[in-house]
Protein backbone atom coordinates (compact mmCIF):
# COMPACT_ATOMS: atom_id res chain seq x y z
CA UNK A 1 0.00 0.00 0.00
CA UNK A 2 1.03 3.62 -1.01
CA UNK A 3 0.68 6.08 1.92
CA UNK A 4 -1.34 8.89 1.09
CA UNK A 5 -2.91 12.53 2.17
CA UNK A 6 -5.96 14.34 2.22
CA UNK A 7 -4.02 17.00 0.19
CA UNK A 8 -2.38 14.64 -2.19
CA UNK A 9 -6.36 13.30 -3.33
CA UNK A 10 -7.28 17.15 -3.42
CA UNK A 11 -4.19 17.55 -6.46
CA UNK A 12 -5.99 14.24 -7.97
CA UNK A 13 -9.28 15.99 -8.00
CA UNK A 14 -8.21 19.30 -8.80
CA UNK A 15 -6.05 17.91 -12.09
CA UNK A 16 -9.63 16.82 -13.49
CA UNK A 17 -11.29 19.58 -13.21
CA UNK A 18 -12.08 21.45 -16.62
CA UNK A 19 -12.46 25.01 -16.05
CA UNK A 20 -16.00 26.41 -16.35
CA UNK A 21 -17.31 23.37 -15.73
CA UNK A 22 -18.68 21.92 -12.62
CA UNK A 23 -16.76 18.91 -11.38
CA UNK A 24 -18.83 16.14 -8.93
CA UNK A 25 -16.58 14.07 -6.80
CA UNK A 26 -18.34 11.04 -4.67
CA UNK A 27 -17.06 9.64 -1.19
CA UNK A 28 -18.35 6.71 0.00
CA UNK A 29 -18.06 3.92 2.54
CA UNK A 30 -19.46 1.73 5.63
CA UNK A 31 -21.05 4.11 8.44
CA UNK A 32 -18.53 6.06 10.76
CA UNK A 33 -15.76 5.15 8.57
CA UNK A 34 -14.59 9.00 8.01
CA UNK A 35 -16.49 10.14 5.06
CA UNK A 36 -17.73 13.55 6.16
CA UNK A 37 -13.93 14.21 7.64
CA UNK A 38 -12.03 13.69 4.46
CA UNK A 39 -14.54 15.32 2.57
CA UNK A 40 -14.04 18.45 4.54
CA UNK A 41 -10.22 17.80 4.65
CA UNK A 42 -10.27 17.46 0.58
CA UNK A 43 -12.23 21.00 0.74
CA UNK A 44 -9.18 22.33 2.72
CA UNK A 45 -6.65 21.42 0.45
CA UNK A 46 -7.61 21.97 -2.91
CA UNK A 47 -6.78 25.21 -4.41
CA UNK A 48 -7.95 28.69 -3.05
CA UNK A 49 -9.00 29.46 -6.59
CA UNK A 50 -11.37 27.05 -6.70
CA UNK A 51 -15.33 27.31 -5.54
CA UNK A 52 -15.42 23.69 -3.29
CA UNK A 53 -19.27 22.57 -2.15
CA UNK A 54 -19.67 19.72 0.39
CA UNK A 55 -23.32 18.08 -0.12
CA UNK A 56 -23.94 15.15 2.45
CA UNK A 57 -26.42 12.53 0.88
CA UNK A 58 -28.33 12.02 4.38
CA UNK A 59 -30.25 15.17 3.46
CA UNK A 60 -31.45 12.88 0.56
CA UNK A 61 -32.25 10.45 3.34
CA UNK A 62 -36.17 10.15 3.48
CA UNK A 63 -37.64 11.96 6.83
CA UNK A 64 -38.31 9.54 9.91
CA UNK A 65 -42.22 9.49 9.83
CA UNK A 66 -42.30 8.67 5.85
CA UNK A 67 -39.74 6.07 6.95
CA UNK A 68 -41.95 4.80 9.96
CA UNK A 69 -44.57 4.98 7.81
CA UNK A 70 -43.44 2.90 5.28
CA UNK A 71 -42.42 0.65 7.85
CA UNK A 72 -38.77 1.51 6.97
CA UNK A 73 -37.37 3.07 10.11
CA UNK A 74 -34.81 -0.10 10.73
CA UNK A 75 -33.42 0.28 7.44
CA UNK A 76 -32.18 3.86 7.21
CA UNK A 77 -29.00 4.12 5.29
CA UNK A 78 -30.40 0.90 3.07
CA UNK A 79 -31.01 2.35 -0.61
CA UNK A 80 -34.91 2.19 -0.13
CA UNK A 81 -34.46 4.60 2.86
CA UNK A 82 -33.25 7.32 0.46
CA UNK A 83 -35.34 9.70 -1.99
CA UNK A 84 -33.54 8.08 -4.98
CA UNK A 85 -35.50 10.63 -7.59
CA UNK A 86 -34.39 13.80 -5.51
CA UNK A 87 -31.05 12.38 -5.12
CA UNK A 88 -30.49 11.74 -8.98
CA UNK A 89 -32.22 15.15 -9.90
CA UNK A 90 -29.50 16.85 -7.79
CA UNK A 91 -26.56 14.91 -8.82
CA UNK A 92 -27.61 15.79 -12.44
CA UNK A 93 -28.44 19.57 -11.42
CA UNK A 94 -24.80 20.16 -9.72
CA UNK A 95 -22.77 18.95 -13.15
CA UNK A 96 -24.42 20.78 -15.23
CA UNK A 97 -24.27 24.15 -12.99
CA UNK A 98 -24.39 27.07 -13.55
CA UNK A 99 -26.37 26.87 -16.52
CA UNK A 100 -28.96 24.23 -15.15
CA UNK A 101 -29.50 26.65 -12.45
CA UNK A 102 -29.48 26.85 -8.72
CA UNK A 103 -30.45 23.31 -6.96
CA UNK A 104 -31.40 22.99 -3.63
CA UNK A 105 -30.06 20.63 -1.68
CA UNK A 106 -31.75 19.02 1.92
CA UNK A 107 -29.95 18.76 5.08
CA UNK A 108 -29.93 16.26 7.70
CA UNK A 109 -29.17 16.60 11.58
CA UNK A 110 -27.09 13.61 13.54
CA UNK A 111 -29.17 15.44 16.64
CA UNK A 112 -32.63 15.32 16.01
CA UNK A 113 -31.59 11.89 13.27
CA UNK A 114 -33.43 13.25 10.81
CA UNK A 115 -33.73 15.79 7.91
CA UNK A 116 -33.81 19.52 9.24
CA UNK A 117 -36.02 21.34 6.32
CA UNK A 118 -34.50 24.62 7.91
CA UNK A 119 -30.83 23.72 7.43
CA UNK A 120 -31.50 23.16 3.14
CA UNK A 121 -29.17 25.29 1.14
CA UNK A 122 -28.83 26.72 -2.30
CA UNK A 123 -26.43 25.92 -4.79
CA UNK A 124 -25.72 28.15 -7.77
CA UNK A 125 -22.13 27.79 -8.88
CA UNK A 126 -19.60 25.70 -8.16
CA UNK A 127 -16.11 24.81 -9.46
CA UNK A 128 -16.22 21.64 -7.82
CA UNK A 129 -18.66 19.54 -5.54
CA UNK A 130 -18.21 17.30 -3.11
CA UNK A 131 -20.60 14.80 -2.56
CA UNK A 132 -20.34 12.48 0.48
CA UNK A 133 -22.48 9.84 2.43
CA UNK A 134 -24.10 6.60 1.26
CA UNK A 135 -26.47 5.74 -1.38
CA UNK A 136 -23.88 6.09 -4.21
CA UNK A 137 -23.23 2.10 -4.31
CA UNK A 138 -24.47 1.17 -8.24
CA UNK A 139 -28.39 1.14 -8.73
CA UNK A 140 -29.45 -1.74 -11.28
CA UNK A 141 -26.05 -2.22 -12.55
CA UNK A 142 -25.44 1.61 -12.65
CA UNK A 143 -22.73 3.66 -10.89
CA UNK A 144 -23.92 7.06 -9.94
CA UNK A 145 -23.56 9.76 -12.37
CA UNK A 146 -20.79 10.86 -11.01
CA UNK A 147 -17.09 12.73 -12.56
CA UNK A 148 -14.70 10.95 -9.61
CA UNK A 149 -15.87 8.45 -6.98
CA UNK A 150 -13.52 7.55 -3.39
CA UNK A 151 -14.66 4.69 -1.82
CA UNK A 152 -12.59 4.38 1.76
CA UNK A 153 -12.24 0.81 2.98
CA UNK A 154 -10.84 -0.05 6.55
CA UNK A 155 -11.00 -2.80 8.38
CA UNK A 156 -14.49 -3.63 9.97
CA UNK A 157 -12.68 -3.86 13.98
CA UNK A 158 -11.99 0.18 13.23
CA UNK A 159 -14.92 1.14 12.15
CA UNK A 160 -16.83 -0.39 14.78
CA UNK A 161 -14.72 1.73 16.93
CA UNK A 162 -14.84 5.02 15.15
CA UNK A 163 -19.58 4.31 15.10
CA UNK A 164 -18.80 3.04 19.07
CA UNK A 165 -17.05 6.44 19.57
CA UNK A 166 -19.79 8.74 17.36
CA UNK A 167 -22.56 7.02 19.51
CA UNK A 168 -20.87 7.62 22.65
CA UNK A 169 -19.99 11.03 22.00
CA UNK A 170 -23.71 11.72 20.90
CA UNK A 171 -25.45 10.17 23.96
CA UNK A 172 -22.83 11.88 26.48
CA UNK A 173 -24.05 15.20 24.72
CA UNK A 174 -27.40 13.98 25.25
CA UNK A 175 -27.41 14.52 28.75
CA UNK A 176 -27.65 18.02 28.48
CA UNK A 177 -29.85 18.18 25.67
CA UNK A 178 -33.37 17.07 25.69
CA UNK A 179 -34.13 17.46 22.18
CA UNK A 180 -31.28 15.49 20.98
CA UNK A 181 -32.56 11.63 19.44
CA UNK A 182 -30.23 10.63 21.59
CA UNK A 183 -31.50 11.81 24.85
CA UNK A 184 -34.06 8.63 24.98
CA UNK A 185 -31.17 6.43 25.66
CA UNK A 186 -30.01 7.99 28.33
CA UNK A 187 -31.56 6.27 30.76
CA UNK A 188 -29.19 3.04 29.81
CA UNK A 189 -25.86 2.65 31.93
CA UNK A 190 -22.91 3.39 29.63
CA UNK A 191 -22.17 0.16 29.07
CA UNK A 192 -25.87 -1.15 28.09
CA UNK A 193 -25.72 2.36 25.64
CA UNK A 194 -22.26 0.72 24.16
CA UNK A 195 -24.11 -2.70 23.74
CA UNK A 196 -27.15 -1.14 22.17
CA UNK A 197 -25.32 0.67 19.68
CA UNK A 198 -23.33 -2.58 18.95
CA UNK A 199 -26.36 -4.18 18.19
CA UNK A 200 -27.24 -1.81 15.79
CA UNK A 201 -23.87 -2.18 13.99
CA UNK A 202 -24.44 -5.80 14.12
CA UNK A 203 -28.20 -5.87 12.99
CA UNK A 204 -28.25 -3.06 10.47
CA UNK A 205 -25.29 -1.08 9.23
CA UNK A 206 -23.10 -3.89 9.05
CA UNK A 207 -25.55 -5.74 6.67
CA UNK A 208 -26.21 -2.48 4.91
CA UNK A 209 -22.17 -1.86 4.26
CA UNK A 210 -21.87 -6.03 3.41
CA UNK A 211 -25.03 -5.99 0.64
CA UNK A 212 -24.72 -2.40 -0.35
CA UNK A 213 -22.14 0.34 0.54
CA UNK A 214 -19.27 -2.02 -0.42
CA UNK A 215 -20.64 -2.42 -4.21
CA UNK A 216 -19.35 1.03 -4.23
CA UNK A 217 -15.84 -0.27 -3.87
CA UNK A 218 -15.88 -2.42 -6.97
CA UNK A 219 -16.90 1.14 -8.91
CA UNK A 220 -14.73 3.51 -7.34
CA UNK A 221 -12.23 5.51 -9.32
CA UNK A 222 -9.63 5.25 -6.54
CA UNK A 223 -9.95 3.03 -3.11
CA UNK A 224 -8.40 4.43 -0.14
CA UNK A 225 -7.74 2.23 3.06
CA UNK A 226 -8.04 3.92 6.00
CA UNK A 227 -6.27 2.95 9.59
CA UNK A 228 -6.99 3.09 13.14
CA UNK A 229 -5.42 6.39 13.73
CA UNK A 230 -6.32 7.68 10.43
CA UNK A 231 -3.80 6.87 7.82
CA UNK A 232 -4.68 6.68 4.77
CA UNK A 233 -2.73 4.71 1.98
CA UNK A 234 -4.04 3.79 -1.90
Amino acid sequence: MTPTTPAELAARIAARHTPGQTMVAGITGSVAVGKTTLARQIADALPAGLTVEIVSTDGFLKPNAVLEAEGLSLRKGFPESFDAPALAAALAGLKTLPSFGPVTVPAYSHTTYDVDPAAARIIAAADIVLIEGLGLAPAAGQRPPLDLLIYIDAAEADIIAWFLARFMRLWDAAATDPGSFYARFRQMSEAEARQFALSIWNGINRPNWLEHIELARQVADIVVLKALDHRLSL
